[in-house]
């Protein structure tokens, strides 16, 4: 053979071999050993990889849990799409008690549909929210309403959020959605909200995020909250659950005992609940005075006597 040809190869096979050597070396020596119980709680997790738990996937959530584990406390992890079950499970393997979350969806709080906010621009550009949203205030003239493109519904990976054809506006499947936060992230308007289910899944909510004052708002929705305060009025001193601030209720799910007195009250009806409210109670009217009530007695006694 050509030494030509044969001396390069050989060179190059002995820099090769000892290159291979070199690596295997350094691998060896900075070898770092996985924990064996990372893949076990992995394999113990839904596998969604929705980021809802605060981490990039289920991987780094199993692997947060381990360390966590290690220093004896489980507190504050949970896994959305997996809910309690889950975490049970994960705790009972990595032999932690786990504190039971309470079960959370997510909710639109816009009510700003086609009949309650008319159109008064077309859109005609790239059919997404967050577009949209930096280009104008919207087709209703809300600032802060709903656009209803759709990107919501295009990063939900569980088919939990749809945009009503009717309303225009997105709709939650509570039993699909597993509060992962997606549309929470993606929404521009900030509109879309993660709150507790509530006991026996009651639940109420302000269905608007508009601080404008209420004669502002008012022209371009008409279920706007205009701030009237009638709903704080009514809600029971124990509860203290809704306060007004820059024109706006809010009702904080954590105080909230789902009354419902409140919904009533709203006259824009801005405030939605998952359960059938109360009827507002008419008032009663004055009672009559004791002239009056011995002045119709006599009127009966002599319509008896004419009778006879």
């Amino acid at each position: 053979m050509n030494p030509l040809i044969l001396y390069p190869v050989f060179i190059l096979g002995i820099v090769a071999a000892g290159a291979a050597v070199t690596l295997f070396l350094v691998a060896k020596k900075f070898k770092v050993d996985e924990d064996p119980r990372i893949d076990e709680v992995l394999d113990l997790l839904p596998g969604a990889n929705c980021g809802g738990c605060g981490y990039p996937g289920c991987r780094g959530f199993s692997e947060a849990l381990v360390d966590a584990a290690d220093n004896g406390d489980l507190a504050g992890f949970m896994c959305p799409p997996g809910g309690s079950d889950t975490m049970s499970e994960v705790g009972r393997y990595l032999g932690l008690d786990v504190d039971e979350a309470e079960p959370t969806a997510a909710v639109v709080r816009c009510g700003g549909s086609r009949q309650k906010a008319p159109q008064q621009l077309h859109y005609d550009g790239p059919a997404k929210c967050a577009i949209s949203h930096a280009l104008f205030r919207g087709a209703n003239g809300c600032p802060l309403g709903c656009v209803g493109l759709g990107d919501c519904v295009d990063v939900c990976d569980f088919d939990a959020i749809h945009i009503n054809r009717e309303t225009g506006l997105p709709e939650v499947e509570t039993e699909k959605c597993v509060s992962c936060g997606a549309c929470v992230e993606v929404c521009p308007r900030e509109i879309i909200e993660i709150r507790p289910r509530g006991r026996k899944d009651r639940r109420v909510w302000v269905c608007c995020v508009n601080k404008e004052k209420g004669a502002v708002v008012r022209k371009n929705c008409k279920a706007a909250c205009i701030g009237c305060g009638k709903c704080e009025k009514v809600c029971p001193e124990k509860a203290g659950a809704i306060r007004v601030e820059n024109f706006l209720a809010y009702i904080d799910p954590e105080k909230c005992i789902a009354c419902g007195l409140c919904i009533p009250e709203c006259p824009t009806g801005a405030i939605l609940a998952t359960f059938q409210p109360p009827k507002k109670k008419s008032r009663a009217a004055p009672g009559k005075t004791a002239a009056e009530k011995v002045a119709g007695k006599k009127v009966e006694t002599a319509k008896e006597e004419v009778k006879q």
